[in-house]
């Protein structure tokens, strides 16, 4: 059994080593052969008036005259060093650009992500309780109408609504100037951005849960179980809400890609100071160091998600783990 746990978890690991490195060669490609001239994010309007040399010198300093491979094989060696470059836009190391936003973005994300993980599973619960009642149809109804309306349009209505008509609440920024460790001011900019992200997300999982409980609900054993004389509650939250759960961490593990870019988009319209922004001015600038680690950061969260929802799973319904590794079964069927 050790040896297999070293050879399962080994596979993760070489799994996930392997789709970071393709997720960093694709980036780094891409963003060099997309269009745009890296030397005005560092230099700014100055370039315009740069000569033919002035330019091969600029290029030269910042590594940009040598083919693409030789670029990429130099960034992976530093890299290794925990070197990642310079920001050409903010001319200061790379990781403490990230460092003074990603806290921003984690704690808006992380909120968010928390509010509808739980939020949709009660909305899933009580939809599937309550199945063809009132209630179910009015959240159903309202919950589609309003996970159809696009971010971007729903935010713009919000700061039109409740800070330039209203002003109750700020339209932009994370705080107040000289108020960043003021948490109550924190709490108040966070508002607008979080209820974006959580209602264009609610109900999308939300129905998911709805539709995977009505199956359970629907299946033999639940018959048999109230033939027994067993409660609903104790059917529904005991037996159908168990067997759910295996595919609701990862339908939420899988989420976490679609709610981060949620709140990429988020971060941009609010010009909230986190990832997202980073990650929209290190593309829209060309700042390839930028973008190359806010990438790998996305990248790594959403597979090491990924793969964790995937252990989860595996622990929780060991017949997962069978199906995906039949070697197993042939090993204990022979013992």
């Amino acid at each position: 059994m050790r040896g297999e746990r070293i050879l399962y978890y080994g596979k993760k690991v070489l799994i996930f080593i392997i789709s970071v490195w393709v997720l960093s060669l694709v980036t780094f490609y891409v963003s060099r052969l997309a269009p745009g001239d890296p030397l005005v994010s560092y230099y700014g309007e100055r370039v315009e008036k740069m000569s033919p040399e002035e330019r091969e010198w600029a290029e030269e300093k910042l590594g940009l005259n040598d083919k693409i491979s030789v670029q990429y094989a130099r960034w992976i060696r530093q890299a290794f060093h925990g070197n990642f470059g310079i920001s050409y836009k903010y001319k200061m190391d790379v990781l403490e650009v990230l460092k003074s936003r990603i806290g921003n973005t984690l704690v808006l994300g992380g909120i968010g992500f928390l509010i509808i993980f739980f939020g949709s599973l009660l909305l899933g619960i009580v939809c599937a309780w309550k199945e063809g009642g009132w209630t179910d149809r009015m959240i159903c109804k309202v919950g589609t109408v309003i996970s159809c309306v696009p971010e971007f349009w729903l935010a713009l209505v919000l700061i039109l609504v409740f800070s330039v008509s209203l002003r109750w609440l700020p339209s932009s920024g994370a705080y107040a100037v000289g108020q960043e460790n003021n948490l109550s001011d924190r709490i108040v900019h966070m508002i607008l951005p979080l209820a974006v992200i959580v209602t264009e997300h609610l109900w999308y999982y939300g129905y998911m849960v709805r539709n995977k409980m009505l199956d359970e609900v629907r299946a033999d054993y639940v018959l048999l179980a109230k033939a027994k004389g067993m409660k609903k509650s104790r059917i529904m939250l005991t037996h159908c809400l168990r067997n759910v759960m295996p595919s609701y961490l990862s339908i939420m593990a899988i989420s976490v890609a679609h709610i981060m870019g949620g709140t990429y988009v988020v971060e941009t319209v609010f010009s909230y100071p986190g990832i997202g922004t980073l990650a929209y001015e290190s593309a829209r600038y060309k700042d390839y160091n930028l973008l190359m680690v806010v990438s790998l950061l996305s990248g790594i969260i959403v597979i090491v998600c990924n793969m964790a929802a995937q252990i989860l799973n595996e622990r929780i319904d060991p017949r997962i783990r069978i199906s995906r590794h039949p070697d197993i079964q042939e090993v204990r069927e022979h013992e």
